[in-house]
């Protein structure tokens, strides 16, 4: 805490972050207790502004919540109709048949959607309900009580001079207190970070682990438009340098979602996610129902990877973490938005019990006992072994190996037990000089564009005059350790062109931080060799303006 005064507000719970997984939470706590008070805090400048998803989404966790969904006009319009899956070389590709693969992969009765539209749904369910939902509202820290406790969080604060000090029109927010606290800022979260940290809570479980996802929506030739069909594509560009693969999603007016996931356990730091991305376009598949379209949005996010086994500890006293906040991605499904339903569901329904029990501040058990024995704990437990397969024998093997233990787990067993993961994505990355640097096309415009001209069509801005939300550890380390060691990977593995390496003759190179491109993907926080760089949350309202992403 600093020793700046602020007014405060109690509640009862305090939800930071308006995804699915917070949105979930608070209709959830005042379904069961209209006369609960329950306020919403959301970083971007609206509901839905901060969420890159172009998803195919499980209904479940929503039938679960919200059972009337499609007569209150849920905006889940297109059915998946075809599930296409391929392995691409270079010039061509292979279809994988969908008989073989375990029931879990099938894609019928999903919705593909827009994840945003879907958030900006539930926030309107959620105020009906009585829920305070406060947009352009970063929370900056979390506050304490005398016994250690998380009872709140700081929000609202503005107006600071580029260097941290209080500038001429500084706000200093407010403290919103509650007897629980939840925290479901999405993947790699500031304030969940810190918690997991302060309370030890990863101890005894395996790493988490991570992927760079970089989307783009296009507007298509109706002609080759195929609404509801589903496509996922492996193998090229990518091959052996990194895990990764592609999804096509054909969704309504003649859009398609074209993304592409890079795991972030890659070895080589000469590896350039964002132009694999944009070479993966080339392949004549791509190339062809792209040809006479036009791209329209673009957006990046880190997607957490590690599954059942990497779940941190999710409570801790006052405090519960949900969602994408602990991590509870399906990998081989691409699907965590059902999870993150779920779990909003039960945290609040644990926090309603113990506030009825006249408890406060003290750890919701019962909401980690029901997400690890539960519906979601029974989803990753089937799918556990698939990363870990995946990161040790490439890509072939895992298929294999994954689909057997998909299989098997579908019956109640596994032959493997539960596989770890071993090293972080931030310790997976190897020293240049034992790889060679890659090649890439420069981008022609039409197809492939370069990051900079990509970041404008995310609509991001952030204020220039406050601080950089991208702290250095160490200002020495980006050109006295990872340039020399690592041939400094930010320049690449960031999607957004923040950080660069800029040579001026007869002068040393310097490392320059563009946060103002940020698009609040957190991977620099992730795959930074030296662990140098901390994401901190930016003032309330920046950030991308994701206009149905």
């Amino acid at each position: 805490m600093t020793d700046v005064t602020r007014e405060a507000m109690e509640y009862d719970v305090v939800i930071v972050g308006a995804g699915p997984a917070g949105l979930s939470a608070a209709i959830r706590l005042k379904q069961l207790d209209p006369d609960c008070a329950v306020v919403l805090l959301e970083k971007g400048s609206e509901v839905g502004a901060h969420i890159l998803s172009g998803a195919v989404l499980d209904p479940c966790g929503l039938d679960a919540l919200i059972p009337d969904w499609k007569a209150k006009g849920a905006p889940l319009n297109t059915p998946v109709t075809q599930d296409n899956f391929y392995m691409l070389g270079e010039g061509g590709k292979v279809r994988v048949p969908n008989f073989p693969m375990p029931p879990l992969m099938n894609n019928h009765g999903n919705y593909i959607v827009s994840m945003a539209n879907v958030c900006r749904w539930m926030a309107e369910q959620a105020e009906e309900l009585g829920v305070e939902i406060f947009p352009g509202m970063s929370c900056s820290e979390l506050v304490y009580d005398e016994n250690g406790g998380v009872k709140g969080v700081v929000a609202g604060e503005f107006g600071k001079n580029p260097d941290g000090t209080e500038g001429p029109n500084y706000e200093p927010g407010m403290e919103l207190h509650g007897k629980y606290v939840f925290l479901s800022e999405g993947v790699r979260g500031s304030l969940a970070k810190e918690v997991i940290a302060k309370y030890d809570l990863s101890k005894g479980k395996e790493p988490q682990k991570f992927g760079l996802g970089m989307k783009e929506i296009w507007e298509i030739d109706p002609a080759k438009h195929r609404l509801g069909t589903v496509t996922h594509t492996m193998g090229w560009p990518l091959g052996k340098n990194a895990g990764g693969g592609s999804f096509i999603y054909h969704l309504e007016n003649n859009q398609v979602y074209v993304g592409f996931v890079v795991h972030l356990n890659y070895k080589n730091p000469h590896l350039f996610p964002y132009m694999e991305f944009q070479r993966f376009k080339h392949h004549p598949m791509v190339a062809d129902l792209l040809k006479g379209g036009k791209r329209v949005a673009y957006g990046a996010r880190a997607i957490s990877e590690g599954g059942f086994q990497s779940m941190p500890k999710m409570v801790a006293p006052g405090v519960a973490l949900l969602g994408c906040s602990v991590g509870m991605v399906n990998v081989p499904r691409i699907k965590g938005n059902h999870n993150a339903m779920l779990s909003g569901k039960a945290a609040a329904e644990a926090a309603h019990a113990a506030l009825a029990a006249g408890r406060a501040s003290d750890e919701l058990s019962d909401y980690e006992t029901e997400v690890r024995g539960g519906a979601i704990g029974k989803d990753l437990k089937k799918v556990r072994n698939v990363k870990p397969l995946w990161s040790k024998f490439g890509l072939l093997t895992s298929l294999g190996l994954g689909g057997f233990d998909m299989w098997t787990n579908t019956i109640g067993f596994s032959l493997l037990g539960t596989l770890g993961h071993g090293k972080t994505d931030a310790d997976a990355t190897e020293p240049a000089d034992k790889h060679k640097p890659i090649e890439y096309p420069k981008p022609d415009g039409k197809l492939s564009f370069d990051r900079l001209t990509n970041v404008a069509f995310s609509f991001t801005n952030h204020e220039e005059s406050q601080p950089a939300h991208l702290h250095l550890k160490d200002a020495s380390v980006p050109i006295g350790v990872n340039l020399p060691k690592y041939d400094e990977p930010a320049q690449r593995y960031c999607p957004a062109g923040v950080y660069e390496v800029v040579r001026e003759e007869g002068k040393d190179p310097r490392f320059v931080i563009n946060f103002q491109n940020c698009v609040h993907c957190k991977t620099c926080d992730i795959k930074d060799p030296s662990q140098n760089i901390n994401w901190v949350t930016p003032q309330g309202g920046d950030g991308p303006n994701y206009p149905n992403m």
